[in-house]
């Protein structure tokens, strides 16, 4: 018995060394590295369906930095989803709407450029009570990071 137990406490100390040596290796990081600038992202509409009168479309555009794979345990990026709505104006059949994100955040290596989700809705104002009448499912599609302080523009086309 007692040999059993100084083998259990041989494999305890070792694996203590183990994760104590774990702990010290260094991890290797990007630089964290500031970025800002602004998105704008137009939606152009070809109305493929026939809305009432007074109905709004609203488009959504949401960003956020595309780091990769998450490492929860060693992220050190400040940088948060921005979103923005906009409302189209309608011309005929087509419609056209802008939404324009200003974004600045720090992260890690600037590297992925960011993730750009976007969804349109038509609402009817018609009654007490705004009513959905049609609506896209979110999309997202990767896009660059622009130039340090300038703008990119995305064009999305789209039937409605």
């Amino acid at each position: 018995m007692a040999r059993f137990r100084t083998s259990l406490l041989v494999c305890f100390a070792l694996l203590a060394v183990q994760v104590a040596w774990a702990a010290s290796v260094p991890r290797e990081h990007s630089p964290m590295t500031a970025v800002s600038g602004v998105y704008s992202v137009t939606f152009h509409l070809d109305m493929a369906s026939n809305l009432p009168a007074g109905s709004t479309i609203l488009c959504r555009a949401r960003i956020a930095p595309d780091q990769g794979e998450p490492n929860l345990m060693i992220s050190r990026s400040a940088a948060f989803p921005v979103a923005v709505a906009g409302i189209a104006t309608v011309t005929g059949s087509t419609a056209t709407c802008v939404a324009e994100i200003p974004f600045s955040w720090t992260v890690d290596g600037a590297r992925g450029g960011v993730l750009v989700s976007y969804e349109i809705d038509a609402v009817s104002d018609r009654g007490l009570v705004p009513k959905m009448l049609a609506g896209s499912a979110l999309k997202s599609v990767g896009v660059a990071l622009p130039a340090a302080g300038g703008s990119a523009n995305l064009d999305v086309n789209l039937i409605f």
